[in-house]
């Protein structure tokens, strides 16, 4: 696609030698960067973000893939962001394709940019696929799946399904894995600027990770102390 070779010759014509060994470290090493940041790399893709916004949905999903198969980490990030930008034109078949972006180059900088915006999203315009997919991704023994379940209603405040989050919560929190333990108090606390009294009922009667119960308690604990 003329859109992404053109952006392909930005990103590599202003790669950042210096910056790729810091970016690389902050991701444990996991990927290779260009070392761009991300004000510049924005500016260098905003043209591409607005051709690429007006092809056909087919080739737009063929785009995002072509982005995240890319081997450096600033094509997924982009991938991403332009995700997003069109979650509005996303149809009803793509959930295939958000389980395909949530469990390929997974880490949580990846999953944490399409889950509570692009994928929250489509399951609040197509809301019978909760029921669906939710509880597979559930019993999954993928990290990442169950990190989207219960990430997914981040940013829904006061339209929470509060009853499904505090379940989810509740068949997740007797792991081990850091990146599920983290989500759900992350999920908490979020929550808990909505409605700090339910959330401090669910943790107090329910036994969380340390980690989880110490992330879930912060704002509370915070408008507590001031």
């Amino acid at each position: 696609m003329e859109c992404f070779e053109r952006l392909k010759l930005e990103f590599e014509k202003n790669a950042n030698p210096e910056n790729v060994k810091p970016m690389a470290a902050y991701m444990k090493h996991h990927f290779d960067f260009l070392g761009l940041k991300s004000p510049i790399r924005r500016e260098l893709q905003k043209s591409f973000m607005k051709e690429a916004s007006k092809l056909s949905w087919d080739d737009f999903a063929a785009l995002i893939q072509l982005l995240w198969n890319q081997p450096f980490r600033e094509y997924q990030y982009a991938a991403a962001e332009l995700l997003d930008k069109n979650k509005k034109k996303i149809p009803l078949d793509y959930i295939a394709d958000f389980v395909w972006l949530i469990t390929t180059k997974s880490w949580w900088d990846s999953v944490d940019s399409i889950v509570p915006r692009s994928l929250g999203f489509y399951f609040q315009k197509f809301p019978k696929q909760i029921d669906v997919y939710i509880p597979k991704w559930i019993e999954s023994e993928n990290i990442w799946l169950q990190r989207a379940a219960i990430l997914f209603q981040l940013k829904y405040k006061e339209k929470t399904n509060e009853a499904l989050l505090f379940d989810i919560v509740k068949k997740l929190k007797n792991g081990n894995e850091f990146f599920v333990n983290k989500a759900i108090g992350w999920a908490l606390r979020e929550y808990s600027k909505t409605n700090p009294k339910e959330v401090a009922i669910f943790v107090a009667a329910n036994k969380l990770s340390n980690l989880s119960h110490r992330e879930a308690l912060k704002v509370i604990n915070l408008k507590s102390n001031l």
